[in-house]
């Protein structure tokens, strides 16, 4: 089936407060955008199914300025809502409506940032400590529901191989790899970055070393925060049960179990560890004899 690329952008207005409030504006990303996705889904007047999907946190853009965004991978399809079949997308090309998601994840985001705020679970130093006030609070949020936000819904992968490859490469990326690093001179960085207004154009970027420094570091998260998630008939509660249920609609060959007691092959012997797979042996390293050095 196809699996669909949906990326969930915050606007400038909210995305700066994610500087001093990581852990709250990056879980309300993660809950606000995952709830519009099953709720849209699960309309009957969508999908009317029951979806799974994985979510993968990005704080930065090409030019290392602050990007919150979230990419989420999604089967074209879920569970009936009775769990008695699998629905797929009417279309392998279309997903769900790109401006319903929008809307629905506006709405979501800011009630959850005003209860956030009322519950004094936000916290404004620096620049943004007139935001502490609740009437220019209330005003950065009506300024945020005014303008749209972006969902952007990318065209179908080619398959489960090719969401592994992108998973693979992609997920764990940090701020910024080795290769788009050109040069370090005179205490300043030159590196690449994509230009997206300007057809994707690749011009070099020249920072000061410890502004270059100061960017990279504003993407540390904060510890124990989780930037890969599962969700729906992915969500770890559920899905050992839910993946089988889904095999049995969509009449898929179940994985094959690891049989603890086929004999082992002529290079292979039980793990000493699980007791259940089997260790292969590829080579032994010999330390040799032991010397001393003469201490006499």
């Amino acid at each position: 089936m196809p699996y669909f690329h949906v990326v969930f952008t915050l606007p400038s207005q909210i995305g700066r407060l994610a500087l001093q409030n990581p852990r709250q504006i990056y879980n309300i990303l993660f809950r606000s955008a995952a709830q519009t996705l099953l709720d849209t889904a699960a309309d009957p007047r969508m999908l009317g199914a029951s979806i799974g999907f994985l979510a993968v946190l990005h704080t930065w853009g090409q030019n290392l300025h602050l990007h919150p965004h979230l990419h989420c991978v999604v089967p074209g399809g879920g569970i009936s809502l009775d769990g008695s079949r699998w629905i797929g997308c009417k279309k392998s090309s279309f997903f769900l409506p790109v401006r319903l998601l929008s809307h629905r994840f506006r709405k979501r985001f800011l009630r959850a940032l005003r209860r956030a705020f009322r519950n004094g679970a936000l916290q404004f130093h620096g620049e943004l400590k007139s935001l502490s006030n609740p009437a220019a609070f209330q005003a950065l949020c009506r300024q945020a529901d005014s303008v749209d936000w972006v969902v952007h819904v990318k065209p179908p992968f080619g398959g489960p191989r090719c969401v592994l490859k992108y998973l693979a490469r992609y997920a764990h990326r940090v701020a910024i790899s080795n290769h788009r690093l050109r040069s370090l001179e005179n205490g300043h960085v030159n590196f690449e970055w994509k230009d997206y207004a300007s057809r994707a154009r690749t011009p070099l970027m020249t920072l000061d070393a410890v502004e270059f420094l100061r960017r990279f570091l504003l993407y540390v998260l904060p510890a124990g925060l989780v930037r890969i998630r599962r969700f729906g008939f992915l969500s770890n509660r559920v899905r050992a049960h839910q993946l089988n249920l889904c095999r049995i609609l969509l009449a898929a060959r179940f994985p094959k179990p690891c049989d603890p007691t086929a004999p082992a092959s002529r290079d292979s012997q039980t793990c000493p560890n699980c007791k259940l797979g089997h260790l292969i042996v590829i080579e032994i390293f010999s330390a040799g004899p032991l010397s001393f050095p003469d201490t006499s």
